[in-house]
């Protein structure tokens, strides 16, 4: 199963897109987990990711977190602003998959 991280600034904001992407994965039959943390405890949840993307509001923490990623091969993008503003779970989860391919 593939774990897709978002990141956020308290980890409230991307919890409707979190479930709007959940249910397109459930509607394509994907075995994903998708999970959003705030940005104070990334850190911590790293290992535990495939694929890590975050909402325009923490994207200056884009280049501290690719440094941590990237000796594990992690992907780390920020959200399409318009995507997240609208809550396109559907693009959003295909960023992801994306970035994981």
């Amino acid at each position: 199963m593939k774990k897709i991280m978002l990141c956020c600034a308290a980890g409230m904001s991307t919890s409707m897109l979190v479930q709007k992407m959940r249910a397109e994965a459930a509607k394509r039959s994907m075995d994903v987990e998708i999970e959003a943390f705030p940005v104070a405890e990334i850190e911590n949840q790293l290992q535990h990711a495939d694929v890590v993307l975050l909402g325009p509001q923490v994207q200056f923490e884009l280049q501290r977190l690719t440094e941590l990623s990237t000796p594990r091969g992690l992907p780390v993008a920020v959200i399409d602003m318009m995507d997240y503003g609208t809550m396109r779970g559907d693009r959003v989860l295909d960023k992801a998959i994306q970035l994981m391919a």
